[in-house]
């Protein structure tokens, strides 16, 4: 597509697209340096795609550049086919890269912190993708399915990140839900498959057992997880990761069968041998919530990789309901840090 046609469709509206973030169970497990030598335990994530979207708009810009603008960034021009990857919205000029477009400017808009944990640029990614997409179907383009957009958005990102990079993010912002994703080794089907865990219709109760904090700070998800792989690729801890498998599993059947004490147990348990593995995955604020949590009978993790960013719970309404002021007293003596509402996406990107 041309610069001067992308610059007719646009100037006759804005293009928008946005996709859900996610909290999670089992990440790092869709990550195929760990699926591939744990296949025989079929191992598996468990996300809950939540209502705090990334939303893009495309606009036009001067004729052969690229200008990206998002909160928390400095935006970014530059001429198309110069980009540098390894800018901090360096997977933003990527894809809009590999699309071939220019005379386009990129608004992103999100509903979670900058770097929050909760797989917020992935969620960016997959709805830029998206609505590059319905850039190109306004031209004769073809349509494209929700799987191919998750793995088109994974590939594109791996191949900037620096580091192996997993699936779940984009899986959670392109199908919303809650699930679990089975990671698979044989190339005939894919390396994904999808177990839903909760309908549509029992997602408002599930909403009443979880808490969603922001710590105040950023995380930084690549030193965490490239300690975790290099620790597996050495041999370390296989024997860990072996049991978050197996807590994953448990955390599973809890969830899909409304067990919410046992749930939190998994978690809980899940966290304590992450903390064995790397300490500093909790901050002092992650540490507070996790040990308030655990002291009222519910199970806190922290979202992604850890490292700052956002600590989640579970656990019976009740406990909860308690715990929620707890946590409130705690993230009020950190600047920026703060409760956030907790609202399960069933409809993922759009």
């Amino acid at each position: 597509m041309t610069g001067k046609s992308i610059r007719r469709i646009l100037e006759s509206g804005p293009i928008e697209a946005s996709a859900p973030c996610r909290i999670d169970m089992g990440g790092t497990l869709d990550i195929s340096t760990f699926y591939y030598p744990l296949r025989h335990l079929s191992p598996c994530t468990v996300n809950i795609a939540i209502d705090l979207r990334t939303r893009v708009t495309l606009l036009p810009f001067d004729s052969g550049k690229i200008r990206v603008t998002s909160a928390g960034f400095r935006s970014a021009t530059f001429e198309a086919q110069q980009a540098p990857f390894d800018h901090p919205l360096g997977l933003i000029f990527a894809i809009a890269e590999y699309f071939g477009i220019q005379g386009i400017h990129i608004v992103i808009e999100s509903s979670s912190p900058p770097r929050s944990a909760l797989g917020g640029s992935s969620s960016a990614g997959v709805a830029l993708i998206w609505a590059l997409t319905r850039l190109f179907r306004k031209s004769g383009g073809p349509p494209a399915s929700r799987r191919s957009v998750a793995l088109l958005e994974h590939g594109i990102e791996a191949s900037v990140a620096g580091v192996p990079c997993g699936l779940q993010d984009q899986l959670a912002a392109v199908f919303g839900g809650v699930n679990a994703w089975y990671w698979r080794s044989d190339f005939k089907n894919g390396p994904f498959q999808r177990v839903p865990l909760v309908s549509n219709r029992s997602c408002a109760e599930l909403e009443r057992h979880l808490l969603l904090a922001y710590c105040g700070i950023p995380h930084e998800s690549r030193s965490v997880n490239s300690i975790w792989i290099r620790q597996f690729v050495s041999g370390r801890h296989r024997g860990i990761w072996e049991e978050i498998v197996a807590l994953t599993h448990e955390f599973e059947t809890a969830l899909s069968g409304n067990k919410y004490q046992r749930a939190a147990e998994q978690v809980s348990a899940e966290t304590a041998l992450r903390l064995r593995m790397t300490p500093r995955v909790l901050d002092e604020t992650g540490r507070k919530l996790v040990a308030c949590a655990e002291s009222e009978n519910c199970g806190a993790r922290f979202t992604g990789a850890g490292g700052g960013g956002c600590i989640w719970a579970v656990g019976e309404k009740k406990e909860i309901e308690t715990l929620k002021p707890k946590w409130e007293s705690i993230v009020s003596g950190r600047r920026g840090a703060r409760l956030l509402k907790v609202g399960i996406d069933s409809k993922g990107v759009l």
